[in-house]
């Protein structure tokens, strides 16, 4: 931490060197106390700069474990993901094939679903 002496300035207008040589000493004890504390700061954080730092190792130390943990868990998901869009894209492209071949068995599927699901949903 820098240390600041203020010596003594010259006397300004209207003051009298008792006012003066008050206004130095209440100067000089402030900047004293100022300059202390902030010693005292640095100390502080200087003892407590490596628990800060442990605390920090063991954060990222968690942060790789949990990313480790959802790796998996991430890589099933993906799969099962992927499955469920090809087993749609196949789904939709033999319901187009069977209407393409009974286009009238179709229509009357899609009416009996249509007056089934319009009861369920009325009660």
């Amino acid at each position: 931490m820098e240390t600041i002496v203020r010596g003594n300035t010259p006397p300004s207008s209207g003051m009298s060197n008792n006012t003066e040589g008050t206004l130095n000493k209440a100067s000089s004890s402030a900047h004293a106390v100022v300059n202390s504390i902030a010693g005292a700061a640095d100390e502080a954080v200087g003892k407590a700069k490596p628990a800060i730092d442990k605390v920090v190792i063991m954060a990222h130390e968690a942060g790789d474990k949990a990313a480790g943990a959802a790796a998996p868990t991430t890589d099933w998901l993906n799969e099962k993901c992927e499955s469920s869009n090809a087993t749609q894209k196949q789904l939709v492209a033999d319901t187009r094939s069977y209407v393409s071949a009974n286009p009238l068995k179709a229509v009357g599927i899609a009416v009996v679903a249509g007056f089934l699901l319009s009861r369920i949903v009325r009660r």
